[in-house]
């Protein structure tokens, strides 16, 4: 029987982890451990890093993982490029659920931008009022802009800012557009900032800049190796279903 380890952290992990857990597959499921109360899971669940490529490496071989399944978010590239490379190594099955990332509808005002560097420096020099929907991972660089007044939506509270002017919100999603129109007009968004995340789960505040006809500084996705992706958890089990077990790793 396969034996698989699924990256997680998006609602497409969860979503194949209850899946799994249906099909009575053996599969573990790992958080990165950035968040204090992660999403409950059907599987069992390991939190935290592996060391590298070689901790990770170590820990399938330990685990007799048969299949990797890489659904962890977009933006996480140091994970998904340790796993492209551990699984080269060893010669183990990889594949990543992958969101296709979101493209632009009539209305949009999107300026796509490299990294997040970049997106500090599209903000304009006057004071404006930034919906900064980025995670809490990397708010550092804006604090170059601290003419600025930031919104923060955060799943976990954060009590240390780098950003001298900052209101948080706590809160997690799924969120809607109707809820993000009302939220961004509370506070007098001017601008939105955000990642290419892609998926439906996160969409609504884009919708919600698009109906206020609200410019947004879209992230674009870090580069990734060559490796095997599919769009659906059906895809995902399909492919599962097409590689055998090799327990020789």
């Amino acid at each position: 029987m396969p034996r698989i380890l699924l990256l997680g952290g998006t609602t497409e992990a969860s979503q194949l982890a209850h899946a799994l857990a249906a099909a009575g597959m053996d599969a573990v499921f790992s958080y990165a451990g950035r968040t204090e109360a992660p999403v409950a899971q059907p599987l069992p669940t390991r939190v935290g890093g592996f060391g590298g490529v070689a901790g990770l490496q170590a820990w399938l071989r330990d685990q007799r993982i048969t299949h990797l399944v890489d659904a962890t978010h977009p933006f996480a590239a140091r994970m998904s490029q340790n796993a492209i490379a551990a699984c080269a190594g060893i010669g183990l099955p990889l594949v990543a659920l992958e969101r296709p990332p979101w493209v632009p509808q009539a209305g949009d005002r999107w300026q796509s931008v490299p990294d997040i560097d970049a997106a500090v420096a599209a903000l304009p020099e006057t004071p404006a009022r930034v919906f900064l929907a980025i995670g809490r991972q990397n708010l550092a660089p804006f604090a170059a802009r601290p003419q600025h007044r930031y919104l923060l939506r955060l799943v976990d509270a954060a009590p240390d800012l780098p950003l001298p002017q900052a209101t948080v919100m706590v809160a997690r999603g799924p969120f809607t557009a109707e809820g993000d129109r009302a939220l961004m007009e509370e506070h007098g968004i001017t601008h939105v900032v955000a990642k290419n995340a892609g998926g439906s789960g996160a969409a609504a505040k884009l919708v919600a800049a698009r109906a206020l006809g609200l410019p947004v500084v879209l992230i674009d996705r870090p580069a990734m190796a060559a490796r095997t992706t599919v769009a659906s958890v059906a895809e995902v089990m399909d492919w599962i279903a097409a590689h055998p077990a090799d327990l020789g790793v």
